[in-house]
């Protein structure tokens, strides 16, 4: 049975691992592109002074696409942590924050007056972190919860949690039964003493 279980639940966390990698690769790269050089003005001066040259990086062109990338980066790394609802709206919020990304750098691509390199490979982890997002919006209800395994089962019986336990605490023998450590947590989430 374990080992159908761990067939089973394999795929859903290497989907959520690659989509978390995937996520954090591709705002690294728009981060990095942002901060590589995308123009440099020359202003010409009178001789003898040298032309005065002004190095211009993405983020100086476009000031909130380093803050998108951020927020790209630091959402894809959440992604393991949040369930439900959350994990689908934050799959939404890394697709509109990749796709802003993707979009700044691909005007900045067009332009002529600035170098292709950088703002292409910002289009790349735009692009990236965009798919991510989708998919975390789309897949991630089959995904499992950071510490889902150790949260109490729902549906098991009473307030014990499992069926026949408080019969067995109630005779004395209670802790002589408990040879699991599932159980002696058990027995200490319903406020008795496990040793005795």
């Amino acid at each position: 049975m374990n080992a159908a279980t761990g067939r089973a639940g394999s795929p859903p966390r290497r989907e959520l691992a690659m989509v978390v990698v995937v996520g954090v690769a591709g705002a690294a790269l728009a981060l990095f592109a942002a901060s590589r050089t995308w123009a440099v003005e020359v202003v010409a001066r009178p001789a003898p002074l040298p032309d005065e040259r002004t190095v211009r990086d993405g983020g100086d062109l476009l000031p909130w696409l380093p803050a998108l990338g951020w927020v790209a980066l630091a959402g894809a790394v959440v992604l393991v942590a949040v369930r439900g609802r959350w994990r689908r709206a934050l799959g939404g919020l890394l697709a509109a924050a990749g796709a802003g990304v993707a979009a700044g750098a691909g005007w900045a691509a067009a332009d002529a007056s600035l170098a292709l390199t950088w703002p292409l490979l910002g289009v790349l982890g735009g692009a990236a972190v965009a798919t991510a997002g989708v998919l975390a919006a789309w897949r991630s209800g089959r995904w499992p919860a950071m510490g889902a395994r150790y949260e109490r089962p729902r549906g098991r019986g009473g307030a014990g949690g499992r069926p026949g336990r408080a019969a067995g605490a109630e005779s004395g023998t209670g802790h002589d039964r408990q040879s699991s450590p599932e159980e002696i947590w058990d027995a200490l989430d319903r406020g008795e003493d496990p040793t005795g």
